[in-house]
């Protein structure tokens, strides 16, 4: 009987970690990502190894990651105004066709070997300006693929859980390939992955949502969403924190092939296995966060990761043993995969439907358009004191980040508690509040 009552509620977890998928176009989305995202793991290993190889400098790697990022900071606040605008289905269409044109040049001018660092800089600044565009409008048309609003935030765990499968798969294949094939396969990969998502992005049907501010000027809706994003205490301070841990903690990836290689003495095998530990350690974070019921307590969560993140992290800076660097580096992937799926999906649920393309090209400019600034620190600090100390600055800043959200916490709850209440996107997490306002009455 016991048995029994395990297997059923096995059953039900299975159930509850995937009941996003019930849904059509966020399943065809899903798919399409699988196939896609692994690709793009590919290449992000072997771009940071090839720059390596080719410059041998650590601020080559932090320069290099500074222009694949830093067009999300200037351009994602006009994204959101257009995103809002545009259809989300075919703006989304649009940026992986260019993302895939930008993997297939890269790729020819590697294999037929006269790529130049020149070439890589200027692509990676192409690339930057379509993620510009790419990242928020992933974010907010997920709202539009989830008929059944309980599963938003199951959908969003969920699409952390595919980006660390993927990130999880894609280094451990990339550090194969550049052993045996070179760097130039790798990319070709990646180009010939996003034929998978466009495929599923045709496939899906999707309701046209007319925005009622076609005829309003750019700026004055730019304004407006950043009135909106900054003068809601919630939204802001997550936003400043997620910026302030953008700068510090992305720096150990953009590092890693100076780990993998000088203090590992490793190869591309070593930064593929060193970065699948990562990713291993995400998907066990994203897969715990899509196994919850509720939103309720992610506030809390996130806190925790970012003192998880620092004390973890400080102690691979400082590793030089294989084994040890990778158990650190899985569980530093379990904070960092909850940092920011857990403050995505509080921004997803307390952002007002007409204001989500905004709100989230701010999510991309403090996750991804802070983190090329920070990379190009990293980068001319590791040149003047090594990288092990540059990780242990960034582990530092993230325990001093986990340690102002504790504070914030109980204001940032009462606040918050209303919009959950009212809008009942999540069901349980009405409920919860709820329960735990009653609760605090009686305490008081």
């Amino acid at each position: 009987m016991l048995l029994k009552s395990k297997k059923i509620n096995l059953n039900s977890n299975f159930r509850t970690i995937l009941s996003s998928l019930s849904n059509r176009n966020y399943r065809l989305f899903f798919s399409g990502q699988l196939v896609s995202l692994t690709g793009t793991w590919i290449q992000v290993v072997a771009m940071s190894w090839l720059v390596y190889y080719l410059t041998n400098s650590a601020f080559m790697l932090g320069l290099v990651t500074f222009l694949s990022h830093i067009a999300s900071f200037f351009l994602a606040p006009f994204a959101g105004v257009y995103i809002d605008r545009w259809n989300k289905h075919k703006t989304l269409i649009l940026t992986q066709t260019i993302l895939m044109l930008q993997a297939l040049t890269v790729a020819i001018l590697t294999l037929t070997g006269i790529i130049k660092i020149w070439h890589i800089m200027l692509l990676s600044s192409i690339l930057g300006f379509a993620n510009a565009f790419d990242m928020p409008v992933r974010q907010a048309i997920i709202v539009d693929m989830i008929e059944d609003r309980k599963h938003l935030g199951n959908a969003i765990a969920l699409n952390s859980s595919l980006v660390n499968i993927t990130r999880l798969i894609g280094p451990a294949l990339a550090g194969i390939i550049v052993a045996k094939f070179g760097e130039g396969i790798c990319f070709l990969v990646n180009g010939i992955s996003f034929v998978a998502v466009l495929i599923a992005l045709l496939f899906m049907k999707i309701k046209k949502t007319a925005s009622s501010n076609v005829h309003s000027h750019v700026f004055s809706e730019l304004k407006e969403g950043f009135r909106y994003s900054f003068g809601f205490p919630p939204i802001r301070d997550m936003l400043l924190l997620l910026a302030a841990l953008s700068f510090a903690i992305m720096q150990y990836t953009v590092l890693m092939p100076v780990f993998a290689k000088d203090i590992l003495k490793g190869s591309s095998d070593t930064l593929g296995f060193l970065m699948s530990s990562t990713g291993i350690g995400a998907l066990i974070g994203a897969v715990y966060l899509a196994s919850r019921k509720s939103a309720q307590g992610l506030g809390k969560i996130m806190a925790t990761s970012a003192f998880l993140f620092g004390a973890i992290i400080i102690i691979f800076a400082f590793s030089k043993n294989f084994i040890l660097s990778m158990i650190t580096l899985l569980i530093a992937g379990v904070g960092f995969i909850s940092l920011i799926a857990t403050s995505n999906t509080i921004l997803q649920v307390i952002t007002d439907d007409d204001k989500r393309g905004r709100v989230m090209s701010f999510y991309t400019m403090a996750f991804l358009g802070i983190a090329p600034f920070g990379s190009l620190a990293a980068g001319a600090i590791a040149e003047r004191i090594g990288a092990p100390l540059t990780i242990m600055i960034s582990g530092i800043i993230s325990l001093i980040c986990g340690g102002i959200l504790t504070l914030r916490l109980p204001v940032l709850r009462q606040i918050a508690r209303p919009i959950y209440v009212k809008k009942g996107i999540i069901m349980e997490v009405a409920k919860g509040l709820q329960a735990a306002a009653e609760f605090e009455d009686r305490q008081e």
